[in-house]
């Protein structure tokens, strides 16, 4: 763990897609409140490529760390940690683009970032107070991408299939299994480790009182 940034203690979220960061997220904000807690998806900084056609947007490799704009997001944690609030892209899963709008993120004692491939990247590891893995095995972590991109990106069940076997598992096994090696903590069977849970929300709130003791 590195000494706390001006404004805000940064977690780094990390773990395979469908492993629970987003449940554990959602813990962590009912539990410190939303008034205390900011949080950045990587994947709401996907490239936006509106020169190529849907059907080519549909063969992007979402799965690589080049289809993220993460310079930008490390601009934007910057930010953050400096007292700046930020906007942020909006991503529209459905069409593979970004929105015209913009989500606008405010500057607070503890702040999430989290995404498959946080802890691959250096620069934002940096950028990183406390970094957590969440390590789920394979056959659940696809079963929730299953149940995610057919209810929430209104893919077909054959699109999901083909993208896990082609991008998402080797992905995983090239760049993500491997970032768990910059972890501080490890969280099993993700968010429904309840007990790993509460002590990550314990321990924030300690943090905020410590580091962000205007806040």
């Amino acid at each position: 763990m590195e000494e706390s940034r001006k404004n805000s203690f940064v977690m780094g979220i990390g773990g395979g897609s469908g492993s629970g960061k987003s449940t554990i997220v959602s813990e962590i904000l009912k539990q410190l409140g939303s008034d205390k807690v900011s949080v950045l998806h990587h994947d709401a900084y996907y490239r936006h490529r509106p020169e190529l056609t849907y059907e080519e947007r549909t063969k992007i490799n979402f799965d690589h760390p080049d289809s993220l704009e993460t310079e930008l997001m490390v601009k934007h944690i910057s930010q953050l940690i400096s007292g700046i609030n930020v906007k942020i892209p909006v991503y529209d899963f459905t069409q593979h683009l970004r929105d015209n709008s913009k989500k606008e993120v405010e500057s607070r004692p503890i702040l999430i970032v989290d995404g498959i491939l946080v802890l691959n990247n250096k620069e934002l590891r940096n950028l990183m107070n406390l970094k957590v893995f969440v390590d789920v095995p394979s056959d659940l972590r696809f079963i929730r991408r299953l149940k995610r991109d057919l209810s929430e990106r209104g893919r077909t069940v054959d699109s999901v299939r083909k993208q896990y076997l082609a991008t998402v598992r080797p992905m995983h096994e090239k760049f993500v299994e491997p970032s768990k090696r910059h972890a501080d903590v490890l969280i099993p069977e993700g968010g429904h480790n309840l007990q790993a849970v509460q002590l990550l929300s314990s321990l924030l709130q300690t943090l905020q009182q410590k580091y962000c003791p205007e806040k």
